[in-house]
């Protein structure tokens, strides 16, 4: 098997599982719990980063929520057994940027490494991010090229691969949908909440050795979970977030 097929095909196994990338950094987020404290051991101030950390997450669900609002069906799909795409998305997100989607990812991930003040566990997150991602973006890029060939080339050859390029928007061709981006969104943003919630509760336990619920992440969670069960219901039941043809 060449380089190009051994990338290929691990890139496409690995894109069946991709929504468990964060389960390779539960130990060591864990082992970071061993040296959690509260900057200046001041509560306040980690309040205050919290939501400085939860800020750049939900900027990240922002990329990704104006990314899926715009685009085409067929393509920014959520699908976990295979690469597919039935047209080619050049415009919106994808005008500055290839991959929008995974830039969102890696931001909201971002976020949530800055939750504990450690650099070498925001620099594990960047090298396990690229190294798990890499290939995958290989893999979709590959399908790209064999399918859509000369136009592929053209707007790869015009866009960067992950680090936006402002001056390079076109207007997506669809209007934006809020419906259409909630409807895909909403688990992305439920599961972001829970996790800051998550890490919240155990930090102060590492730090009081006991259960400690702090109201603020209480009240951001018990907001989230009234959204997604009311959207989640909206969506199972009615078809109000949903729009023919996209």
């Amino acid at each position: 098997m060449t380089l190009r097929e051994n990338m290929e095909s691990s890139g496409t196994w690995l894109f069946r599982w991709r929504s468990f990338l964060p389960l390779l950094l539960v130990a060591p987020i864990l082992f970071a719990f061993k040296d959690y404290q509260y900057p200046y051991q001041s509560h306040r101030l980690d309040q205050i980063w919290e939501i400085g950390c939860i800020s750049i997450s939900i900027f990240g669900l922002g990329i990704r929520f104006f990314t899926v609002g715009s685009a085409p069906k067929g393509t920014s799909g959520r699908n976990t057994k295979r690469v597919k795409g039935d047209s080619l998305n050049t415009t919106g997100m994808y005008s500055l940027v290839r991959h929008p989607l995974y830039l969102g990812n890696f931001v909201i991930g971002l976020g949530t490494s800055l939750f504990f003040r450690l650099w070498w566990l925001n620099a594990l997150f960047v090298l396990v991010f690229w190294l798990y991602y890499e290939r995958i973006i290989f893999a979709e890029e590959e399908f790209l090229r064999k399918t859509f060939r000369e136009k592929f080339l053209k707007w790869a050859h015009e866009t960067p691969t992950f680090l936006p390029r402002i001056k390079n928007w076109k207007p997506p061709e669809l209007a934006f949908s809020f419906r259409i981006a909630l409807r895909k969104e909403y688990n992305t943003f439920m599961a972001t909440i829970a996790s800051f919630t998550f890490l919240e509760i155990l930090g102060d336990l590492f730090i009081y050795d006991r259960l400690v619920l702090d109201i603020l992440w209480l009240v951001f969670l018990l907001f989230s979970g009234l959204m997604y069960a009311t959207l989640r219901m909206i969506d199972k039941k009615t078809k109000l977030l949903r729009i023919d043809g996209r």
